[in-house]
């Protein structure tokens, strides 16, 4: 890594220059060689004056006795204010140093600790805790004080300040941190003679060093430069003696000596350097020259000397990478001084003798710091190498990996193929030399057959090669390089005697020390920063990361030291490697909180003390990862045994606690005590459960990898179960209750060893029944074993004996007769209001002591049983004097209730008491809690006789009690609801709650004018309610706008980010190609929200919040689906990317959301706008590398999920131009007929039948193949419709119903194109019998049916006779296949209402008198007309019918009557079509009675499904006030926001920008004038559709109450949904031109605004159509106004389109996702989700030409010998 650095270089170039001296040196003067440091003395004084001398001479020991002019303090100029900043650091150093002396007096006082097997394993484990952490320390100390020599080198005015502040800081929080290790290690150790005073004393001096340290540094003490590097000297001395007391020195002592030696040479060459400086200066004739080389020899000097007191500050912690950091930072700084007296000689004199020798010096001097350095670096490497073949086998594993990541690059892996070859050649010829030197005659055989699998392995690798090389594009040959790689991998670990992965082990021992310590130091900067950070929210989340991560270094150290102990025990290796990886997602964590906190911190040292450990935590981390993941690979599927000798340990150490506790020597560990092992054992006991269920269905199922997982996550949750138990035993005072404790978790050990026993052997016998049942039985009785542990934990019994108390008092209510009256009934009533207000409080104490110590739990639970019986007695007592004994059961019932709401709030809270963390275990207690209330109040309000409203009032006091306590624990959530709903929830409830108080108020004193006394009481407290509601609302407005709340979602991506690395998924239900469809849905879904999130930085960033909880809800839907997906992927590699690539766009999701609550904060902030919008870019980015990654899984599957989302656009474009067609609106552009396009339609039609066929087969052939014919069917299906379009167009809208025939005719192509592209994407790679291979085939037939039907229809549209007939039979096929989707099982995406099926029910009965007509007429287009209006009225029925059943509100009994008289009412239908059909064919009287008979068959299942709907609607459904008035409102409304939307588009300008060529200058006036044009049009339009909205009113048309006008009400919402629609599709539209002229969008978003105006427009075009009547002159003259306007709108969206197009690309799609439920969001994101397909598309065109071009490329550079191969 330092190559590049100047002493690396030789320096003989200087040998023919000469050389100048600045001034004359003393002449008298000689240098003698010995053990001298540093020989020059630079006398006080000003440097270069005439009087100044320079002495060479000896000195009496290798101290360098170097002072620069001392100053007086009285002298000294003033400091500057960096100078300031770093007093002030160093005085707050010195206080902590002074601190960290004091604490250093005396050692911890420990407990008693026990002397049973876990006592002794504790006090061990922190032992090396405590070594580590203050090896760490030390090592931060000793860098910290290198650092400082460094910095302090040049001139002060040059120093980087805020950088030695940096320093000092560093080294005084790890002192602090030091002297509290010291002391505990010193208490532990101290029963070693002497060690731990030792330990204490050498502290002691390390303080003092430092001290000495921080104040010869004060920029205010002037001290010389030898008083900072002899303190730095003395650090390095103390601290070395510290680590040697605590056993921790570095081992290799000849490494120090020659390190020192090496240092050492380097003094001795600069002196050298030095005396021939001085000769140039001698003859040196310029003064200023004269004094250049004189400063540079000086420098020379010093940097020398600062080398060597560096190197004896870091030489006893040279292993930590800062230090040699720190080395080499002295090494260049002694590089860049030598090459700078070089320069000022080269200039000083011409002298070539002088020159020369300085060259020489030079060289010489570089030469020993480069051997210097080295010698640094060959440590850093680990030194000696591992094994005989290490070189062969690292050179071999690199390679390897180099083929795995270059698979598609055919070139590129066969060189790297060459150069495995070559490596694997060089390790068999080894071997094989070793073999015939080998004396043993067995390990000579072992060697050579071990050499013969290598070099086989390495001939089926050429092969292989060869193989690739010839066929560059053919990823068969590609996978076979690879495969053959990994043989080779196999067999050179096999023959390495697993070289590699003892490499791997050590390399992760290496990365785990490391980042341990760089843990460390980062969580002692952060103490450090706590005290200068004024943000408190982020020194909260800093604190929770620190704990986190302080809580797994333990794990982390203790797996790094065993590993290291036992290199040869494989259990060791892996508690390294799953310690390693339970490290990661914590230390992650931290990164990112310190790196956020880093800009709030005040102090500029700490902040950059912070940000630097936080960085190098990061690498740390970054390197812990990709080391673990090795190892992982490397230590093989050894888990299980590794699990169940764990397990065995674990049951020895229990019965070594049994035995101590029998004995009463059983002592709590420090820091342990009964309530937090307690909860400890109740959480871990789920733990355990899950983890043990997890392993026995992996076992089941026969899969070892997941089975070793699943054994090793039990293992270590019964780890944390034997030390809770253990807890739980040595903190209790009765030894019984430890006793039992202490048996129960050894019986959880002996079954858990059992069962993992029993898995094993499941495992090598699957589907053994015998073997299956046994494993039943064990996890059954671990389970059993489980629960009696839980069981005997303190409290737990005492809420038992309550439960069996009330279910004793309970039987009171099982008797036939109840006992007689005792009291009057006014005294029964009193007794139970009294026991009921009674119990309602004891249960809001169970509620708060289940959050306290469980001998509150103990006492709550008690009273709350008492409470229970006494009001019991009143209830049984009130019960006996009802009247009637229907009313006396109906009391006994409400009691029964209460007893079980009570029983089920103690379960509750004895499960909270248990595991305090469970999810959703507070949520449950305070629902139970409120269950008991609701349940007393029903007894109440029965049982009691009191004044109008005073139930009411005390019910609601008793609810307003049992839910206060929600308020004492906002942490819980209590909803699924997000931030942002729950603001919007509370402020409409505020809302209600504050008319409802002063509703109160106003009864209070109307119902009861007598009690004048209270109503002051009244009005006083309602207007107290009043201001606390204004306040709350207050509060929340500004929790809305705060940027904060980010916060959660961070955390929620962060967390769905760790699930990516959990080791066992669950169980995948599905195959690879479902979360394959499903992961592309959210990656799509999150670019279009961050797209969405761009512009409304821009327009409105306020809306940003929301928008980022949707990234962080789909990000965590991406993330679980694609843990499901890795696990499913084949090759697992990419399963690997699919993992790595969905984590990165987590962090792009991270920053993204964080930027958003930044821009939410400060909005007008343009540099944080500007940093979002980057953002945003990164994340679409790296959606696409996600896409990239599922494309690699599988192509073909991929290529199909991309052609079906565009399909889908084409579907929808297809219905818009239906709705244009339906409203008349659609003309040709010139004189062109029908017959120009048939043939063109009938050819395209056929060339799509060819696609299908590719499809098909396709299923069951290559990924590649499949690609290609999804792609070529896209393209093929979109020329169809195009060429259809322009024939429909070309007919004229005088003829509309035709037109929409031939519209309906390809839209059924299409839609059956998508059926079965989503067919064969499931079938892809199953076999000929699997279902889906079935479903294939059977959407094939649909396609093939359709297109034949589309082919008729084209040819018979012409036709008069006929046309109707054909139009007919279509709509009959297409409404049988529309019900054979409505009969499949799939749920609907999204639900509706009741009445929104009511009103396209209705639209059956007018297409039933419609069908009924035209067969009685038997006129052709009445038949079209039927034909269309039965398609549209059918296909609308059985989609709403289908979502309103659907909703989860509707019952199961009312969901199925609804689907069964939807299929029954659409069959019915079909045959009604069926016998117009007859009746055309056969027109005679009888055919048209049947037509009667049909239709009234029809109109009955009408009324069903009405009937049905209403049933829907639920007994609380309340009539919509009139909608003919809300209608028009609504489009006075819209239009009004169509002209706002125009008003901003007036005042837009292009953005300025460098003249570039006129085709884009023009664009952005077109986009503007485009939009202009539309929101004209659209203003228009809607205007229009308000006057017909009158005008229908006037006419008596629509009805104006809506008790006559349920009909008209429904026709009102649909004209006000589409005037809504026109309204958000064009307000986005001129968002989009704005947002695109200002450079922030893209051409993209604007098509698909446009296209999206022009859909709404023709939804508007028809629903005014629907009532319009052609005998009124008004509605003529609105008819033509519509016409009019709505071609305005079509004209001016064309050629929006048309300019967006030529100015980006060809060809646009959309893909339709769940729309949102506010309605212009949800336009929104459809216009979002087109834009995104769009530009995706685009983009993969671009890349396949690329990808074309580089294997063209290719061929060039295939080695020579592979081109003759292919010949």
């Amino acid at each position: 890594s330092h190559s590049g650095s100047c002493w690396d270089r030789h320096w003989a170039s200087y040998h023919s220059l000469s050389t100048i001296l600045q001034q004359q040196f003393n002449r008298v003067g000689r240098v003698e060689h010995g053990s001298v440091a540093l020989p020059g003395i630079i006398r006080s004084g000003s440097i270069g004056g005439p009087d100044n001398t320079f002495n060479m001479g000896t000195m009496p020991s290798a101290q360098q006795q170097i002072t620069t002019g001392q100053m007086h303090r009285g002298h000294m100029p003033p400091l500057s204010l960096a100078q300031q900043a770093l007093m002030g650091t160093i005085n707050t150093s010195m206080q902590a140093v002074q601190q960290a002396q004091a604490d250093l007096g005396q050692v911890d006082n420990l407990p008693p600790l026990g002397q049973d097997m876990a006592s002794r394993v504790w006090v061990q484990n922190k032992v090396d805790e405590s070594k580590h952490e203050i090896h760490s320390q030390v090592d931060a100390i000793t860098a910290g004080t290198a650092s400082v020599v460094n910095l302090t080198a040049g001139d002060p005015t040059d120093t980087d300040y805020t950088a030695v502040g940096c320093a000092i800081t560093t080294i005084s929080s790890n002192l602090t941190e030091m002297s509290r290790g010291v002391k505990l290690l010193a208490a532990l150790v101290e029963d070693q003679v002497g060690s731990g005073q030792n330990l204490m004393e050498a502290a002691r001096t390390l303080t003092g060093a430092v001290s000495d340290l921080l104040r010869s540094v004060e920029p205010a003490a002037g001290e010389p430069r030898q008083t900072v590097l002899t303190a730095a000297g003395s650090i390095g001395q103390a601290s070395g003696d510290l680590l040697h007391h605590m056993g921790e020195g570095e081992t290799d002592e000849r490494f120090q000596d020659i390190l020192m030696s090496l240092a050492k040479a380097v003094a001795n060459a600069a002196a050298m350097m030095v005396l021939k400086a001085k000769n140039v200066a001698q003859v040196a004739e310029d003064t200023v020259l004269q004094n250049r080389v004189i400063a540079a020899a000086t420098r020379c000097a010093l940097s020398t000397s600062q080398l060597v007191a560096c190197t004896k500050v870091v030489s006893p912690t040279i292993s930590s990478p800062v230090c040699q950091e720190q080395l080499v930072e002295a090494g260049k700084l002694v590089d860049r001084s030598v090459e700078s007296c070089v320069k000022a000689c080269l200039s000083a004199t011409d002298d070539s003798e002088h020159l020369k020798q300085v060259g020489a010096a030079a060289n010489t001097v570089s030469q020993a710091l480069s051997d210097l350095l080295q010698h640094v670096r060959h440590y850093a490497s680990c030194g000696e190498p591992i094994g005989r073949y290490d070189q062969a086998t690292d050179t071999i594993m690199t390679v390897t990996e180099s083929i795995f990541t270059s698979m598609g690059d055919a070139g590129e892996m066969v060189r790297q193929a060459r150069v495995l070859a070559q490596a694997t050649s060089d390790l068999v010829n080894a071997m094989r030399s070793d073999a015939e030197a080998e004396v043993d005659v067995d390990n000579s055989k072992k060697l050579l057959a071990a050499a013969k699998l290598l070099a086989d392995a390495t001939a089926r690798m050429v092969d292989a090669a060869k193989g690739a090389a010839a066929y560059p594009e053919n990823e068969d040959q590609q996978q076979r390089l690879r495969e053959a790689a990994e043989g080779l991998r196999v067999a050179t670990n096999a023959a390495a005697q697993n070289a590699i992965k003892k490499k791997l082990v050590n390399r992760l021992e290496i990365a785990a020390k490391q980042a341990a310590a760089a843990a460390t130091q980062t969580i002692a900067a952060a103490q450090n920063a706590a005290v200068s950070n004024k943000n408190t929210a982020s020194h909260q989340q800093l604190g929770h990361s620190c704990k986190a991560v302080a809580d797994h270094i333990p794990q982390l150290v203790q797996g790094m030291r065993s590993s290291q102990a036992q290199p040869e025990e494989l259990s060791a290796q892996l508690a390294l490697i799953m310690a390693s990886q339970s490290f990661l997602q914590p230390g992650s964590k931290m990164v990112t909180s310190a790196k956020s906190t880093v800009p709030t911190v005040t102090d500029q040292a700490a902040a950059m003390q912070l940000g630097q450990c936080a960085k190098n935590l990061a690498t740390c981390l970054a390197e812990l990862r990709t080391a673990t993941q090795k190892a992982h690979e490397a230590c093989g599927p050894l888990e299980i045994d590794s699990a169940l000798s764990a397990v065995q340990t674990l049951r020895s150490e229990l019965q070594d606690a049994r035995m101590a506790a029998h004995d009463g020597q059983l002592k709590p560990l420090p820091g342990e005590s009964l309530e937090k092992c307690a909860q400890d054992l109740g959480s871990t006991s789920k733990a355990v459960g899950s983890s043990m269920a997890q392993l026995l269905t992996c076992a089941a199922q026969g899969n070892e990898h997941y089975t070793g997982v699943a054994a090793r996550e039990t293992a270590q949750a019964l780890r944390t179960l034997a030390q809770a138990a253990r807890g739980v035993a040595a903190s209790t005072k009765e030894p019984q209750s430890a006793a039992a404790m202490l048996d129960s978790a050894q019986y959880v050990m002996e079954g858990s060893a059992m069962l993992i026993h029993e898995a094993h052997q499941a495992l090598v016998s699957p589907g053994d029944a015998e073997s299956q049942q046994r494993l039943a039985q064990v996890a059954k009785a671990v389970s059993h074993s489980l629960n009696n542990c839980v069981n005997c934990l303190p409290g737990q019994k005492d809420v038992d004996m309550a439960l069996r108390s009330i279910g004793e008092a309970s039987k009171k209510l099982l008797v036939d007769t109840l006992p007689p009256c005792s009291k009057s009934f006014q005294d029964a009533q009193s007794e139970l209001n009294h026991t009921a207000a009674e119990l309602n409080h004891s249960a809001g104490d169970v509620v708060h002591s289940s959050r306290g110590t469980s001998s509150q739990l103990a006492v709550a639970s008690g009273k709350f049983s008492e409470d229970f019986d006494e009001f019991l007695d009143a209830g049984v007592e009130m019960a006996g004097h009802t009247q009637s004994q229907e009313d006396q059961i109906t009391v006994i019932g409400n009691l029964k209730n209460i007893s079980m709401a009570s029983s089920k709030l103690l379960l509750a809270a004895k499960s909270l008491s248990v595991d305090p963390g469970a999810a959703n275990a507070k949520n449950l207690l305070a629902a139970a809690a409120r269950a008991v209330t609701e349940s007393i109040n029903q007894l109440i309000t029965l049982c009691t006789q009191q004044a109008p409203g005073q139930k009411e009032c005390d019910n609601a006091l008793r609810e307003l009690e049992a839910v206060r306590g929600l308020l004492n624990n906002p942490s819980e959530p209590v909803s699924e609801l997000s931030y942002f709903d729950c603001i919007e929830n509370v402020m409409e409830n505020s809302k209600v709650l504050g008319e409802s108080m002063a509703g109160i108020s106003q009864h209070c004193k109307t119902g009861n004018v007598p009690a004048a006394h209270t109503h002051y009481a009244i009005s006083e407290a309602a207007q107290l309610m009043k201001e606390a509601v204004d306040d709350i609302m207050v509060t929340l407005n500004e929790a809305a706008s705060e940027g904060g709340m980010v916060g959660g979602m961070v955390e929620a991506i962060a967390e769905a980010m760790g699930r990516l690395d959990e080791g066992t998924p669950p169980e995948p239900e599905g195959s690879f190609v479902d979360y394959q469809t499903t992961m592309v849905k959210y990656s799509k879904a999150i670019a279009i929200t961050t797209q969405e999130m761009m512009t409304k930085s821009v327009t409105c960033p306020e809306e940003l919040g929301g928008l980022a909880s949707q990234v962080t809800v789909d990000y965590s839907q991406l993330a679980h689906q694609g843990h499901l997906a890795a696990a499913t992927a084949e090759p697992k590699e990419v399963g690997f990317q699919i993992k790595t690539r969905v984590q990165e766009l987590g962090h792009g999701c991270i920053y993204l959301v964080q930027k958003a609550g930044a821009l939410q904060m400060s909005p007008t902030d343009s540099f944080s706008k500007r940093e979002l919008i980057e953002c945003a870019r990164a994340v679409t980015e790296k959606v696409a590398m996600v896409l990239s990654a599922l494309q690699a899984g599988n192509k073909g599957t991929q290529a199909c999920i991309t052609a079906a989302s565009a399909v889908s656009g084409i579907i929808a474009d297809l219905d818009t131009t239906i709705m244009f067609a339906s409203a008349g609106t659609l003309n040709p552009e010139n004189e062109e007929t029908f017959a120009d396009h048939r043939e063109s339609i009938l050819k395209t039609a056929k060339a799509l039948v060819e696609d299908t066929k590719l499809l098909v087969s396709g299923a069951a052939s290559s990924q590649d193949r499949l690609a290609q014919a999804a792609q070529s069917s896209v393209k093929t299906i979109t020329m169809l419709t195009d060429v259809v379009k322009i024939g429909a167009t070309s007919m004229g809208s005088d003829d509309p119903e035709t037109q929409v025939v031939l519209i309906n005719a390809v839209r059924d192509v299409a839609k059956a194109l998508a059926e079965l592209i989503s067919a064969t994407k499931c079938a892809s790679g199953k076999p000929a019998d699997d279902p889906s291979m079935y479903q294939l085939k059977s959407a094939a037939k649909v396609m093939v049916t359709n297109v034949t039907s589309l082919l008729k229809t084209v040819k018979a549209v012409e036709d008069e006779a006929t046309r109707g007939t054909r139009a007919l039979e279509a709509t009959i096929e297409c409404i049988k296949q529309e019900l054979t989707v409505f009969q499949s099982k799939d749920v609907p995406e999204k639900s509706t209402t009741p009445e929104e099926f009511i009103r396209m029910t209705k639209g059956i009965t007018t297409a039933t008198a419609k069908a009924v007509a035209a067969g009685n007429s038997a006129q052709q287009e009445h038949v079209i007309a039927t034909a269309n209006l039965s398609r549209k009225a059918i296909s609308d029925m059985l989609t709403t019918c289908k979502q309103a059943a659907c909703h989860p509100e509707v019952s199961e009994e009312v969901r199925n009557k609804a689907l069964l008289y939807g299929s029954e009412c659409t069959t019915g239908y079909i045959h009604l079509l069926e016998q117009v059909l007859l009746v055309l064919q056969k027109p005679t009287a009888d055919q048209r009675q049947q037509l009667a008979v049909h239709s009234k068959c029809v109109a009955g299942c009408v009324t069903e499904l009405i009937q049905t709907a209403e049933a829907m609607k639920g007994s609380e459904w309340v009539d919509p006030e009139d909608p003919t008035v809300i209608a028009e409102t609504e489009l006075l409304g819209a239009a009004a926001s169509i002209e706002a939307a125009a008003k901003k588009l007036e005042q837009l300008k292009p953005r300025a920008k460098p003249k570039q060529a006129d085709e884009t200058l023009d664009f952005e006036e077109q986009i503007l004038e485009a939009a202009k044009s539309i929101a004209a049009a659209t203003s228009a339009l809607v205007k229009s559709a308000s006057v017909a909205q009158r005008e229908l009113v006037a006419q008596g048309k629509v009805g104006s109450i809506l008790a006559n006008a349920v009909d008209d009400g429904q026709w009102s919402q649909g004209l006000v949904s589409a005037a809504r629609m026109v309204a958000a599709a064009t307000s986005n539209l001129c968002e989009a031109a704005n947002a695109s002229v200002q450079g922030h969008s893209s051409e993209e978003k604007l098509i698909s605004s446009a296209k999206q105006v022009a859909a709404s427009t023709a939804q508007l075009l028809v629903a005014c159509k629907v009532k319009a009547q052609p005998d009124s002159e008004a509605m003529r003259r609105l008819a033509c106004l519509h016409k009019a306007a709505g071609n305005a709108v079509k004209r001016a969206s064309d050629n929006l389109v048309k300019a967006a197009q030529k100015a980006a690309f060809d060809k646009a799609d959309d893909h339709s996702v769940v729309v949102k439920t506010k309605f212009v969001g949800g336009i929104a994101q459809i216009i979002a989700a087109q834009e995104e397909m769009l530009r995706k598309e685009r983009e993969l065109e671009e890349a396949r030409k690329k990808l074309a071009q580089i294997r063209q490329q290719q061929y060039k550079f295939l080695p020579t010998e592979l081109r003759e191969d292919q010949s």
